[in-house]
């Protein structure tokens, strides 16, 4: 009696203790997150005025193709990857938008065009007071503003002209001077009471000759002082990327100059339609204009 109970003492603790093969189980394999799609946009949330660069995985040997918001995008190779840097304006409408974007190889041509909501950056209103010469130009300034279009346009019809799909920057962009930024870009401007503009820079507290470099690499378009502008350098990055130093006291370059990031380009000032001295920095993509503080932000590739 005391022997069968013992056997059946012994058969319940035997049910109770797990088996060596069930000690050894394998856990269930975790099974990896799916892969992001062959196209992704950095920043992810595309707003108005916000620069964007955009990775496609396809063949080292594809030819790419595409379009976004009326403008030709131009690839690039670099880090096992395609690329192209891009920008929504900051007054573009809302909304959906078609990112096309196709690559062929032999005789395949494969789509990978999407669809991009544009969203509202929320910008704010700022009020300034400025001589009334700069809200309402007389017949002597309106000739100044019309010779300083001028300008521009010959400068952005040089940049134009380049072969637009090899960037002449490479890598990420540096702040062009040593001073705190402001969150400037986008506001709506009311000058002497007036809303005039639509501030498209952004706005660093630099004195009166703090240096100013060049955010990336390039070469100047245009070294001169313009009506509203100031003394202003503007330097072509390369795929219709321009960035523009406006308000200098001093240039320090000359157009058709070859320029590296981090190189001297001229002093800080308070020319041109200005209440102190300060730098104004802004950065256009085939007249595009885009947020600097965002572009300084993007971590981007290098040239290959």
């Amino acid at each position: 009696m005391a022997f069968r109970s013992s056997l059946l003492v012994l058969a319940a603790l035997c049910l109770l203790v797990p088996s060596a093969q069930g000690q050894h189980r394998k856990k269930p394999a975790v099974r990896p997150a799916p892969p992001s799609g062959p196209v992704t946009l950095t920043p992810a949330v595309v707003e108005a005025g916000s620069p964007e660069l955009l990775r496609i995985q396809a063949p080292a040997t594809a030819h790419l193709e595409g379009g976004w918001l009326g403008h030709k995008l131009a690839f690039f190779r670099g880090n096992s990857a395609w690329y192209a840097l891009a920008g929504v304006d900051v007054e573009a409408p809302l909304g959906p938008s078609t990112l096309k974007i196709s690559y062929g190889q032999g005789e395949d041509r494969h789509d990978l065009s999407q669809t991009i909501p544009i969203r509202a950056a929320h910008y704010t209103t700022g009020s300034l007071t400025v001589s009334p010469k700069f809200v309402e130009p007389g017949p002597d300034e309106k000739a100044l503003i019309e010779a300083a279009s001028k300008a521009k346009e010959k400068a952005f019809a040089a940049s134009d002209a380049r072969t637009p799909n090899i960037p002449l920057w490479s890598g990420s962009f540096l702040a062009p001077v040593k001073a705190q930024a402001t969150a400037s870009f986008g506001t709506r401007r009311i000058f002497n009471g007036k809303l005039a503009s639509i501030h498209k820079g952004t706005d660093f507290r630099a004195a009166t000759g703090t240096p100013v470099l060049a955010g990336n690499s390039g070469v100047v378009l245009l070294a001169q002082p313009l009506y509203y502008e100031g003394n202003c350098v503007m330097i072509d990055h390369g795929q219709g990327l321009i960035s523009y130093s406006m308000h200098l006291s001093r240039i320090d370059v000359k157009p058709g100059q070859q320029i590296v990031k981090g190189q001297l380009i001229g002093l800080s000032g308070a020319t041109g339609r200005v209440t102190g001295p300060h730098l104004h920095w802004a950065i256009r993509w085939q007249g595009a204009m885009l947020d600097p503080v965002k572009l300084l932000k993007m971590n981007l590739p290098s040239k290959p």
